[in-house]
């Protein structure tokens, strides 16, 4: 079986079985999902867990290894996702309210952590550059984070502008909860760590901007593209064009190159994002002992392409 290909074994209730539950109402199934090597997964899974929203996403680490689980909204209906983290593959369990969403939810997974990546082609392309050959070397699987929800990353985008991670992920936790659906019982019983779904764009077009926690300029734009979002205006869902979607944000007041990047690099799975401007970036450049400036960042990535969004993820990495 290759690397992009999942290996069902359907679980609820009794092991090696699979049925919708009467008193629960949802499906539950384990899938195997392997990976390419190498792969860094826990440098994966603490980008995760610092940018964990209280509600909608929970992680556990122990030495080496560990756990993502999280809520989906699904074509047919919602679900919870527990991804554990193993040296071979990944164990995705799926909780289902429509069994439908299967193949929907596996996608969402596997773009989620990049598992369709090839490092061995990132490592013969960076391993040996003068400035990021050592940080390759220490972690040369390293992934670039995905999403399951393009609405999501971009009102995450725009939430963590200028504020720190734990300070964007203190917020979106407030507007989940005031904005953000509640998971029905059937999938609280089953992942009683989550509660709720991110708030759908309609909920946040209808919302007062001075509610969200944020500056009143940025929580007019969050409800402005919640508006683009919920009118159909801009899509970043799967089968939606990058290109577009990223010309339709920028034409958006209070949203500029670095926050459209980022929706790029974490919804769209591009490869060659970089953000030269990100203070992280500079930060890391200092550390390297090279200059810092945004011209010198800017002329450095360009040997990088067409893998810089793997070079962004080591130099936040080196952090």
């Amino acid at each position: 079986m290759g690397p992009g290909q999942a290996s069902p074994s359907f679980r609820s209730g009794p092991p090696s079985s699979c049925s919708v539950g009467p008193a629960l109402g949802a499906t539950s199934l384990t899938v195997r999902l392997p990976f390419r090597k190498p792969f860094g997964g826990p440098e994966l899974l603490s980008f995760l867990t610092a940018r964990a929203v209280v509600g909608i996403e929970s992680t556990h680490r122990e030495a080496g290894t560990g756990s993502y689980e999280r809520s989906l909204r699904l074509p047919h209906a919602n679900a919870t996702c527990l991804l554990a983290f193993g040296s071979e593959a990944i164990l995705a369990t799926l909780h289902l309210e429509d069994i439908r969403d299967i193949g929907s939810a596996l996608q969402r997974c596997r773009r989620l952590l990049d598992l369709d990546s090839d490092p061995l082609a990132v490592l013969e392309a960076l391993g040996g550059d003068p400035v990021l050959g050592g940080l390759v070397a220490k972690v040369p699987g390293l992934r670039v984070p995905g999403h399951v929800d393009g609405f999501e990353v971009v009102i995450r985008a725009i939430v963590g502008q200028q504020v720190s991670v734990a300070g964007a992920r203190t917020t979106l936790g407030k507007i989940t909860h005031r904005y953000g659906r509640e998971l029905s019982s059937a999938l609280i019983a089953r992942s009683p760590s989550l509660t709720h779904l991110f708030p759908t764009a309609e909920a946040l077009a209808e919302a007062d901007p001075l509610t969200l926690g944020v500056p009143r300029s940025r929580g007019a734009t969050i409800v402005r593209v919640a508006e683009s979002f919920a009118t159909g205006r801009i899509a970043a869902g799967i089968g939606a064009n990058a290109d577009e979607t990223v010309a339709d944000l920028l034409r958006e007041k209070g949203i500029g190159p670095w926050t459209a990047t980022y929706v790029r690099l974490r919804a769209f799975g591009d490869a060659d994002c970089f953000l030269p401007t990100d203070l992280g970036v500079k930060h890391a450049f200092a550390r390297l002992g090279l200059a810092s400036d945004e011209a010198f960042v800017v002329a450095m990535s360009e040997s990088w392409r067409p893998w810089r969004s793997y070079a962004l993820m080591h130099l936040w990495n080196s952090l």
